[in-house]
């Protein structure tokens, strides 16, 4: 397989906020650097973990330039624009061009779920509105409707469809599709990342990578370096944070935001509905970090 798109290692940043509720530019920007400095290839903007559907129009594109601005070119910034309206999907993906972003994240639209020939027709249009190369939003679990492995199949024939977040479940969906396409397949679940790319996966887009960028980018570059075995124990080490951040019972956003305000790193609050980790979980969460950062 080719160098993958946007890099193996991407980070599916939060959006800071003050603690007013407004978007936390100078936060974001410091967040984006500290990323790419412990081993992000790349960042996603405004997807699930960055609260996309609680931020506008022009708070996405502000994020996207103030963000560019901070990280220059050492990452590729991949700005999340998937709606339940095609028209505004492709609105959003024109905004992402003409800030500065890199590639399109386009998620499945939620609500409507379309049957998979209006599902092939809508990434079919956003992708042919701008120039940037795109990459389909699998994860059924939020949007109701899955992005079949056959109509994957067909989109990978778009010249700038170039590949897919899976966080669809189906390991064997997901190896069927890059066995016979070129599409980069990331995993778009923490507990997949080393298994999908030893199979020939991309790498991942994570929401754990807010907290410990550096751990989850050492598990790919073990696997790369032969270290199999090493790579294994990395990855097995990760596994108590990631559970007790995505699999809690809270969102990866409400997770991710705990632990970064509970390291002094920018983060700020969750935008309602979503609400903060109450003290408990926010305990748990921090012993599952210094377990893993203890050594």
């Amino acid at each position: 397989m080719t160098f993958p798109p946007f890099g193996s290692a991407l980070c599916a940043m939060i959006t800071p906020f003050t603690e007013s509720g407004t978007l936390d530019l100078d936060g974001a920007q410091r967040l984006a650097d500290r990323l790419v400095s412990e081993g992000c290839d790349g960042l996603v903007l405004s997807g699930t973990t960055g609260e996309s559907p609680t931020t506008s129009d022009t708070e996405k594109a502000e994020l996207i330039r103030a963000v560019r601005e901070a990280v220059g070119e050492r990452a590729s910034l991949v700005a999340g624009v998937g709606t339940f309206d095609t028209r505004h999907t492709a609105e959003l993906a024109l905004q992402a061009e003409k800030s500065g972003a890199d590639g399109l994240l386009v998620v499945s639209p939620y609500y409507s779920r379309p049957p998979q020939d209006a599902l092939e027709a809508h990434f079919r249009e956003v992708a042919d509105t701008t120039g940037l190369p795109v990459l389909l939003y699998d994860i059924p679990g939020r949007t109701g409707t899955r992005i079949e492995a056959d109509t994957v199949l067909r989109l990978a024939e778009h010249p700038r469809i170039v590949g897919v977040k899976d966080c669809s479940y189906d390991f064997l969906a997901a190896q069927k599709v890059f066995s016979r396409t070129d599409l980069a397949y990331y995993a778009g679940c923490d507990e997949h990342n080393l298994a999908l790319y030893a199979v020939g996966g991309a790498g991942y887009i994570s929401t754990v990578a807010n907290v410990v960028p550096r751990h989850l980018r050492s598990v790919l570059d073990a696997f790369d370096a032969g270290d199999t075995a090493g790579a294994a124990r990395l990855q097995q080490q990760a596994i108590g944070l990631v559970e007790s951040m995505m699999s809690s019972g809270l969102p990866g956003t409400v997770t991710a935001k705990s632990l970064l305000n509970g390291l002094g790193l920018p983060a700020g609050p969750v935008r309602a509905p979503l609400r903060p980790a109450g003290p408990e979980a926010a305990d748990g969460l921090r012993a599952a970090y210094e377990r893993l950062t203890a050594g």
